[in-house]
């Protein structure tokens, strides 16, 4: 599964950036500071969920093709 890698990196490179964010913000006393956090902290749980979620969808819809071999062999 090659495209685990690159899902995850970008799932880091938003986490980050978003982190990064809501520190500027923070020292810049901007007034939307807390709000920045407060999706910094949300998506830190949101973002890893919905990776999974996709990933799970993804494994249901499209199986891999040795296993329903072995599952026609099985059945014979």
């Amino acid at each position: 599964m090659k495209w685990k890698r690159p899902l995850a990196m970008i799932g880091i490179i938003f986490l980050l950036s978003i982190y990064i964010i809501a520190i500027i913000s923070a020292f810049s006393h901007h007034p939307e500071a807390k709000n920045w956090l407060m999706a910094a902290i949300f998506s830190t749980v949101i973002v890893p969920v919905l990776i999974y979620a996709i990933q799970l969808v993804y494994r249901v819809l499209k199986p891999d093709p040795g296993k329903t071999q072995e599952a026609k062999k099985d059945q014979k």
